[in-house]
């Protein structure tokens, strides 16, 4: 009672979070999964078929990555953090769910870790950082002072994350393969924006969560 009086999250105090019907471990080295996120598990899941080749940027608590291989028993996750401590927390939660076996987790810096490894992704998907400066001073206090800022703040404008995914996911991804990225209230407009501009990709669709906000972005490479 004490902890939740100075405003630490609840999820953070009990060290679990439920997301996708699965319980998982968080702590104050990742974010705390949302329900809108399932959003983007349940779009991603609709496009797969047989046994595609994932790529889970930004992964934090593994919960995309986890719930995807639970949903898409044939599939291959490769899971990326730039937190060493982020990814020690997903590997419990892959060895608690029994899908460490199909989930290779990276550290890095976004698409570094892959260099060399010569894999292409059917998917890539994403909830990268999208908090900009303005949006971090007026956040409540539970994720303010307790949430790990580099899984929140995605510069200036909120946006750097997503100019990075564009510019780079073409070497990652198979020919006619999907872009699926979380991305936060009023940003889908430049978003989509940045994704047609970068003349790589094709059928860019956006699709609101149930408060009506724009939350996914959906694209594919042209083939």
């Amino acid at each position: 009672v004490e902890r939740r009086i100075k405003r630490e999250p609840s999820q953070y105090i009990i060290g679990e979070q439920e997301f996708w019907g699965l319980a998982f471990k968080v702590t104050p080295d990742v974010l705390i999964p949302r329900p809108e996120t399932e959003l983007l598990v349940e779009e991603t899941v609709k496009i797969v078929g047989g046994q595609p080749t994932i790529l889970d940027l930004c992964t934090g608590s593994g919960c995309i990555a986890i719930s995807l291989a639970k949903e898409i028993p044939g599939c291959k996750v490769y899971a990326i953090d730039i937190s060493e401590r982020a990814l020690e927390v997903a590997m419990e939660n892959a060895e608690r769910h029994d899908v460490a076996g199909r989930i290779t987790f990276l550290q890095g810096d976004m698409f570094k870790p892959l260099n060399g490894l010569n894999i292409k992704a059917d998917i890539i998907v994403s909830n990268p950082p999208y908090i900009s400066k303005k949006m971090m001073a007026d956040l409540e206090s539970e994720v303010k002072d307790y949430e790990p800022v580099t899984a929140l703040y995605g510069g200036e404008d909120g946006l750097d994350f997503y100019r990075r995914i564009v510019s780079d996911a073409s070497a990652y991804l198979t020919a006619s393969g999907y872009l699926m990225l979380e991305m936060g209230c009023g940003q889908a407009e430049k978003i989509r924006n940045l994704i047609g501009q970068s003349n790589i990709f094709e059928a860019i669709t956006v699709i609101k969560d149930f408060s009506g906000i724009d939350r996914i972005i959906k694209a594919q490479r042209k083939g």
